[in-house]
């Protein structure tokens, strides 16, 4: 039954230089879906998005992995992902998406980017109106009516920056800060926890990433070790902040997820809604 059950982190964003009308700010995170994987977890998806359309934070951020395997109709999984998350679609709030492995149909590192099956998520996230930040930044404002909106850059402006999917090697952290001002508020977002690594020391103060599930199977109160941390051949950046990785002055927080890889279980690892409060660093 675990899956079926979310989890909702309310987790403190320190971001420097955040202007005062940012302060309390809320920015709701979730991905991960794998739809079209036997015995998806559809159903906890539509709560999800649901469960974030009451809350009503200023921004949601969406960190790829939509579907499974796009091999037989990946036009239908998409339409099934937008019926999913329909309630949140239909609200004001602004969504903002990076995509994630399998995305591009690769269930491991060494198969071969499908570049039809990635076009087909763009442009149903496109028709959604889900912004998707790949290897680029957008200036978010404050409206006088409290409304976030995608606009030119001003002094009182957060960036959020999202990054290409770890493997196919799409990753372009150069071309994602870019157009960030120096010592401009900023938030991160990624799929693959290893993007986190190329990121240039304090360039990313508050990063976000999924991928992992959080491990899927854990044992109970032995937060170290999970499925992924047995098996991973590099270091296991499961779930949660994650501490001494990446470079000075950035810091990562790894969202669980909703869905599952493999097998549809979750062990002491429930589907994860993360909801950031900006405060100033």
């Amino acid at each position: 039954m675990e899956p079926y059950f979310l989890d909702i982190e309310n987790e403190k964003a320190a971001i420097p230089n955040l202007p005062q009308e940012w302060e309390g700010k809320k920015v709701a995170v979730f991905g991960d879906f794998q739809v079209g994987m036997w015995m998806d977890n559809t159903k906890t998806v539509e709560n999800a998005a649901e469960e974030i359309a009451e809350m009503k934070p200023d921004a949601v951020l969406i960190i790829g992995d939509f579907v499974y395997h796009s091999l037989e109709d990946p036009k239908a999984e998409m339409q099934k992902v937008e019926k999913l998350i329909s309630p949140l679609v239909k609200t004001d709030i602004p969504i903002f998406a990076v995509l994630g492995n399998h995305d591009y149909n690769m269930h491991n590192k060494k198969d071969e980017p499908k570049i039809e099956s990635v076009k087909n998520v763009r442009t149903s996230l496109e028709e959604m109106g889900v912004t998707l930040l790949h290897n680029r930044s957008v200036p978010i404002n404050l409206l006088k009516d409290n409304e976030v909106s995608i606009g030119k850059p001003q002094e009182s402006s957060l960036y959020l920056a999202g990054l290409g999917a770890y493997w196919p090697d799409n990753d372009e952290p150069a071309k994602a800060l870019r157009d960030i001002p120096k010592d401009a508020p900023r938030m991160i977002m990624m799929h693959n926890p290893e993007s986190f690594a190329k990121l240039p020391a304090n360039s990313a103060p508050i990063a976000v990433a999924g991928h992992t599930h959080g491990g899927q199977f854990r044992i109970p109160f032995a937060p170290e070790w999970s499925y992924k941390s047995l098996v991973a051949k590099d270091r296991a950046t499961v779930d949660g902040w994650i501490e001494d990785f990446g470079a000075k002055g950035n810091r990562l927080y790894v969202n669980r997820g909703i869905g599952f890889s493999d097998l549809p279980l979750r062990i002491n690892t429930p589907p994860e809604i993360t909801v950031f409060t900006l405060t100033e660093a």
